[in-house]
């Protein structure tokens, strides 16, 4: 699947369509950046494709739909459902009580300006066979008279001290996601807030724009709006310059105290469990930061368990660079380390890869360079760098700011142990 539509999955919420297949659930960004990730990474690693392993990571936090639940007690995604119409589920009662659809959408509606909603759909809060409670949600298309517009808001628990909960407030990098602007707070409270500007399609192959507000309460509420400048958020001609609301009008429709109120209602959120075998961001990136080469200037860095990627100059153009440190990864060596391969005298496997359009992004230009390693006991290092200062961007340089030698002596570095803990 092209990396941006994969991307942009989690927002396939709503607008025209409200379907069985669009209430998978608001997946928070501990699922996507979890357990996801694990499975991705083994799966796509045994295609022998490194980029889209690692491109994974950083991203999830900010690509997450609002428009469901991802069920009040745990940081996986509800299961998908059937989603009645509006016109015949509004009026009656959540399976688990507490707030109604009807009651949702009707809150919803009342912290919008004035204007008329096409179509309205979501869930209250209701529960699944094994009595886990899912959040409620609402979607709807809204026009103010300057034209239609799809907007959706989801309210869940999640863990407050967690990475999804952290990614979810945490802007993403330009060099992974293009986008307009993006801003970031704490609130007096502790709540930490966070509005995203950009696009439907970080590419720009159409023009739909998408704000993102997320709040997350010091208690675990998790407070999810999202807009677009079009009836849905995909596929459809763009209706208006930019979306409804305007930035301060995103920030009070998600810190309204009725949100928090509805989020009391889901219980204590899960407390999220780190996925073993893989060192955090922060970890990740001052391990690389140090093993690059003293004349690099960082001019941006990000991190995420088990990953980190840097933006590096050297005076003659940036060059992104992202590294994956992963333990248990023994079962890769005979499916994903084949071919030209180097065997080191400790056993360490060496694969090197020169691709053009590493990323599939179409970046005029573009060559990456990935230095893969697996040692005997499964350890896992592996690093890509591009002629390019970001994912999709076009070539900023002739190759890449570090040559094959210098990237081998980096994923060989033993300092990537302490990096995994």
């Amino acid at each position: 699947m092209p990396f941006e539509d994969d991307l942009g999955a989690a927002m396939r919420r709503t607008g025209e369509t409200f379907g069985p297949s669009d209430r998978p659930g608001l997946v928070d960004g501990g699922l996507i950046r979890g357990r996801r990730r694990l499975a991705r990474r083994r799966a796509v690693a045994v295609t022998g494709s490194v980029l889209a392993l690692t491109v994974v990571g950083v991203t999830g936090g900010y690509t997450t739909g609002a428009l469901g639940s991802d069920g009040g007690r745990s940081s996986a995604a509800a299961s998908a459902g059937p989603t009645a119409p509006a016109s015949d589920s509004a009026s009656a009662p959540a399976e688990a009580g507490g707030v109604t659809l009807k009651e949702m959408i009707e809150t919803f509606k009342g912290l919008l300006p004035e204007g008329r909603t096409i179509r309205e759909d979501g869930s209250g809060i209701t529960k699944d066979p094994e009595g886990g409670l899912h959040g409620p949600y609402v979607h709807l298309v809204f026009d103010d008279g300057r034209g239609a517009a799809a907007m959706g808001l989801g309210v869940s628990v999640v863990d407050p001290t967690g990475q999804g909960a952290a990614d979810s407030v945490t802007c993403p990098s330009q060099a992974l996601m293009p986008h307009d602007a993006c801003q970031e707070e704490t609130l007096s409270d502790g709540s930490r807030y966070m509005l995203f500007q950009g696009y439907e399609y970080p590419d720009r192959r159409e023009d739909t724009k998408v704000w993102r507000a997320t709040l997350v309460t010091p208690k675990g509420v998790k407070v999810d709006a999202s807009e677009w400048n079009a009836r849905a958020e995909k596929g459809a001609q763009v209706s208006r310059p930019t979306p409804p609301l305007m930035a301060t009008q995103m920030k009070a429709l998600v810190t309204n105290e009725v949100w928090r109120t509805i989020g009391a209602q889901l219980g204590k959120p899960r407390e999220e469990t780190p996925p073993p075998g893989r060192p955090d961001g922060a970890a990740v990136n001052k391990v690389l930061a140090s093993l690059l080469p003293g004349n690099l200037e960082i001019v941006d860095q990000q991190g995420d368990p088990g990953y980190g990627f840097v933006v590096a100059d050297d005076g003659r153009g940036a060059s992104f660079i992202q590294v994956n440190a992963q333990t248990g990864m023994a079962d890769l060596a005979q499916d994903v380390f084949a071919g030209d391969v180097t065997t080191l005298p400790d056993g360490t496997k060496v694969m090197v890869k020169k691709e053009n359009d590493p990323d599939q992004k179409g970046g005029a230009g573009v060559v990456g360079w990935t230095v893969d390693t697996l040692r005997p006991d499964g350890f896992r290092v592996v690093m890509t760098a591009f002629n390019a200062p970001g994912q999709g961007k076009d070539a900023s340089r002739a190759e890449p700011v570090l040559s094959i030698e210098q990237m081998r002596t980096v994923v060989l570095d033993e300092k990537w142990r302490t990096a995994a803990g």
